[in-house]
């Protein structure tokens, strides 16, 4: 079994770095957070006194943080301290030109690199049952497969460097556009006097049918396992989903895309957010959609 670094251990990484333990590989974690650490210690894995700490003698090293001014920290800290020849894996969601950067400073150390980002929310960290999206070349991507299998279902080698960052943007504004959709045809269906499984029933099997309305339908009673029926609590959080659509169009400026979908996606979900719902699923953008028809 190999020996992991994992920095970052909050709601996704602590869940993913436990997997890792419960498959046998011997983990060295390490976070800011105390609560944090603790957790990954009564999880099974070793606790190192800083990052730099953690990744030494680890043949691969696993990164989950915030945004990529932090990916970036930290790899500049790390990377020196890592053995020629390793593999470092990122899974954060941030942008691409950052992911990138990050690829460089591995190559000038001689370390090997993949962009990895996750979808399947708090739910698949614990279950692991991920989806990985990865960026790198190929030799790395061979490297960094056996490791995600142990924290995933699906893992899809997206492309080189920032391929996996770009494949997750893309992937997250159409889960926007298309949930505040189903969200907007659930709104007029109750106008209409429609009940929730009627329209449920027609959609999922014909041309209505998308992922936000099968597996994460957001009102309650059709899909038991949906955050609709445990008053919306994450999951993956709404303001998660303004920091992906921001990168989204961040990404689409800088290449000259035209969203104007994802653009008022975007909208949408920073007004909710700016509402104090930050913390809320993303599904519940249902309470939102409401709330924009009794304005009318």
């Amino acid at each position: 079994m190999a020996h992991i670094a994992f920095i970052g251990l909050g709601n996704m990484g602590g869940p993913m770095a436990a997997n890792l333990v419960k498959a046998g590989h011997t983990v060295i974690a390490f976070d800011l957070v105390e609560a944090s650490r603790h957790q990954a210690k009564a999880d099974g894995a070793g606790i190192a006194d800083s990052a730099a700490a953690a990744v030494r003698d680890a043949e691969t090293v696993i990164t989950m943080l915030p945004a990529g001014k932090h990916v970036i920290s930290v790899w500049t800290d790390v990377i020196p301290a890592m053995t020629k020849g390793a593999l470092i894996i990122d899974c954060s969601t941030i942008d691409v030109e950052s992911s990138k950067q990050a690829h460089e400073l591995a190559a000038e150390h001689g370390v090997r690199s993949v962009d990895a980002p996750v979808s399947g929310g708090t739910g698949g960290a614990k279950g692991a049952t991920l989806t990985f999206m990865c960026g790198g070349d190929d030799k790395a991507f061979a490297a960094a497969k056996p490791v995600l299998e142990k924290m995933g279902k699906k893992i899809v080698h997206c492309g080189g460097a920032g391929a996996g960052q770009a494949t997750k943007i893309c992937n997250n504004m159409i889960l926007a556009v298309s949930m505040i959709a189903v969200c907007e045809g659930f709104s007029l269906a109750e106008k209409l006097g429609l009940s929730h499984q009627a329209l449920f029933d027609v959609a999922s099997t014909s041309s209505g049918q998308c992922w936000a309305l099968t597996n994460y339908c957001p009102v309650p009673g059709p899909v038991p396992t949906s955050p609709a029926n445990n008053d919306y609590k994450p999951g993956f959080a709404a303001a998660l989903m303004v920091k992906d659509l921001t990168l989204a169009q961040d990404a689409a400026n800088a290449a000259g895309a035209a969203t104007p979908l994802g653009k008022h996606a975007q909208e949408i979900y920073k007004a909710f957010d700016a509402a104090g719902n930050g913390g809320v699923d993303f599904s519940g953008i249902m309470r939102h959609v409401r709330g924009l028809a009794a304005k009318q």
